[in-house]
């Protein structure tokens, strides 16, 4: 996993199998945590290999799959394949608070808004709530789909829990009672891979997949306001953008909810849109940043720049700012000179393969067309019944002819 954030004023940043804490204001000591060299599972600890066949579950590479900051920026969390549960209090220094262990790989984390869970959902389809207050406490299992999970979110209030999965599906639950169920967005054609609840609109859930489409739904009612093709949206996609699926890999807004970034899986651009509660269209596209390079993740600042991580071993990181109703490329920001310099060593030794692989090729339907297969078969049957009928129609008559023949008396 390749991944950015910020904690504060701390760019977080996660290469391959570790986090790399940069203060982007100040000339302070970086944070890193080498998964590889963490604390390894207890024996006694317990485990389920049941869903990946057993041994396959126990041996993990320490890579980070997924990560999480808490909304006041004083807690991180993050998980690796390994099945590491990790927590991180930032402020006033970076502390590891605990390790903790999973029972299956997780897919995504999220933080209580009051801050005293943390939500982490698995490929099995369970949700498990962690305590913060308490960090040594193992996990409590809140509620389970039937297929794998992909992206969790919750309402401002923590009064909801909003689960998405393979399955096209995205469920609104109690969170308290996650039995009962408040709604159902329902309407991607393909898995739902983001959710975001956008900063300041308590009531409006973003959502993307991978049939290329970001919806806005009214997540309480599971009532659909919006959609957009993100494809339909490009004036001439490049052939690049055509070859392959549109993903949408991640769904981010600024804190003050003024714009909204999508990106899609290896398609080098960044769709902007505008959120206007007042308006016709709540969801509004604002522009497109075309990119040197792929985009690998993205992330906004407090102050509302966006910062973009690329596919490129010379220039990684981009800083993007709104002026004048248009983003520009910020190059000479001494925030990214600062933070490029402290974290380009780690980015170096990323393979250029690990950066590139596909997180959700693997999660795209495969569809069968027996109807076609069956009609072929059946019209084959067919011609060779009326094929052996023709036959013995032939020989038949020629037996009946043969017969007539000899049945004739010659005349004298």
């Amino acid at each position: 996993m390749t991944a950015v954030g910020f904690c504060g004023e701390w760019f977080i940043f996660i290469c391959d199998k570790k986090l790399v804490a940069i203060d982007s204001k100040q000339a302070r000591e970086s944070f890193l945590f080498d998964c590889n060299t963490a604390e390894k599972k207890p024996k006694n600890v317990k485990d389920d290999t049941s869903s990946d066949g057993g041994a396959s579950e126990e041996t993990g590479s320490d890579k980070v799959l997924a990560f999480a900051v808490a909304s006041s920026g004083k807690l991180v969390a993050l998980t690796d394949d390994t099945k590491r549960l990790v927590l991180f209090h930032c402020e006033p220094s970076w502390q590891c608070i605990s390790i903790r262990w999973v029972v299956r790989r997780c897919t995504s984390l999220m933080f209580s808004q009051a801050e005293d869970e943390l939500l982490a959902t698995d490929k099995s389809g369970d949700v498990y709530s962690f305590s913060v207050e308490e960090p040594q406490r193992e996990g409590e299992l809140k509620m389970g789909h039937l297929s794998m999970l992909l992206a969790v979110s919750m309402s401002p209030d923590d009064k909801y829990i909003i689960t998405a999965d393979r399955d096209e599906k995205i469920r609104v639950s109690h969170l308290r009672s996650p039995y009962n169920i408040q709604s159902f967005c329902l309407g991607h054609q393909q898995f739902v891979s983001a959710l975001l609840v956008p900063p300041g609109h308590p009531r409006w859930l973003l959502s993307g997949s991978g049939d290329g489409t970001m919806k806005l739904w009214e997540y309480e009612s599971g009532r659909k306001l919006q959609s957009w093709d993100l494809q339909e949206l490009e004036d001439a996609p490049s052939s690049e953008a055509v070859k392959h699926k549109w993903t949408v890999c991640r769904i981010t807004s600024s804190a003050d909810a003024q714009h909204v970034a999508v990106q899609c899986e290896r398609v080098s651009t960044v769709q902007l849109f505008t959120l206007d509660q007042e308006g016709e269209d709540k969801l509004v596209p604002h522009s497109r940043l075309l990119l040197p390079h792929c985009p690998l993740d993205m992330t906004f600042d407090p102050e509302g720049r966006l910062w973009v991580l690329m596919d490129s071993s010379d220039a990684p990181l981009h800083i993007y700012t709104h002026r004048q109703n248009s983003w520009e490329c910020d190059a000479e920001s001494p925030e990214l000179n600062r933070v490029t310099e402290a974290f380009k060593p780690h980015w170096e030794t990323l393979e250029a393969s690990t950066r590139t692989d596909s997180r959700f090729e693997h999660l795209y339907k495969v569809s069968f067309d027996n109807v076609t297969a069956y009609l072929q078969k059946k019209q084959q049957r067919l011609e060779e019944q009326q094929l052996k009928r023709s036959t013995a129609q032939k020989a038949n008559g020629k037996k009946k002819a043969k017969k007539e023949t000899s049945g004739v008396q010659p005349s004298t």
